[in-house]
């Protein structure tokens, strides 16, 4: 088995009855998408003046054809210069939490060696990074200024409470981001706004699970995650579609299709 397959999924204490495993996408999966909606995160370098300590800066980024990081990075900078002596740093993202509880929103952290990136490829990737940061257009000319890429050694994804797991370099690479990555957030305002007795009876129907309270914490092609408030404490459940989706007018006929089917039985 790959290592992604031996990926441990811990189930919270909190969690809802054990069932049947439901199709959703990989942690390759989910990393790209999260990589793609998040501009900005957490870079840790190996810090100069203390050494063996890691050094944090705020990093905006955008991404190559590969879903690498690019940064746009000043030599007056300390994670510059502490790159300059040891390439090896980590860039932290995480998902804004959709219920405001931090710990049960999506987060990854890529490690590897962040290096100028070869002149061959310069033009592209400062197309890319622009497009993403166009304010930086102001200062991407100044003789101090670099683009660096962060070559991957490895990632680590945690999807909320109860999901984490190593992601192979190769399977990120070639994964693609979620269809509905840039609506997903819209359509959890919309739901956890005016339909929080439409998910109660999805979780009662679907899991099995008897909720006072419901808020949908992620949505993807193929399902969604709800949070529950319980007799029992806070549980969370995933409820899969019929059928796969990729626009937000097939995800809402879904769910609406989904509701009536609950209602009706």
């Amino acid at each position: 088995m790959s290592e992604k397959e031996i990926a441990v999924t811990r189930r919270h204490a909190s969690a809802g009855p054990t069932g049947p495993e439901v199709p959703e996408p990989s942690h390759a999966e989910r990393t790209r998408t999260l990589f793609s909606l998040t501009p900005i995160g957490t870079l840790s370098t190996m810090s100069r003046r203390h050494p063996e300590y890691p050094f944090g800066s705020l990093m905006p980024y955008a991404l190559d054809h590969a879903g690498w990081p690019i940064f746009l990075i000043s030599s007056m900078a300390m994670h510059t210069q502490n790159l300059s002596a040891d390439p090896r740093c980590s860039l932290f993202i995480a998902q804004p939490s959709p219920d405001g509880d931090p710990l049960g929103a999506a987060r990854a952290t890529l490690i590897g060696d962040a290096l100028p990136v070869p002149a061959a490829d310069l033009a592209a990737l400062r197309d890319a990074y622009l497009a993403q940061h166009p304010s930086s257009r102001y200062w991407v000319d100044f003789p101090d200024f670099a683009f660096y890429r962060l070559q991957p050694a490895g990632l680590y994804y945690v999807g909320g409470f109860g999901v984490m797991g190593w992601v192979d370099v190769s399977d990120y690479e070639v994964a693609s981001p979620d269809p509905l990555a840039a609506s997903a957030s819209g359509i959890l305002t919309h739901m956890n706004a005016d339909h929080v007795d439409s998910m109660i009876l999805l979780a009662h129907v679907h899991a099995g699970l008897e909720a006072t309270e419901a808020a949908m914490t992620s949505i993807d092609r193929l399902g969604f995650t709800l949070r529950l408030k319980t007799s029992e404490g806070m549980k969370g459940t995933r409820i899969n579609f019929p059928s796969e989706v990729r626009t937000p007018q097939e995800t809402r006929q879904v769910l609406v299709e989904m509701v009536q089917r609950c209602s009706a039985g």
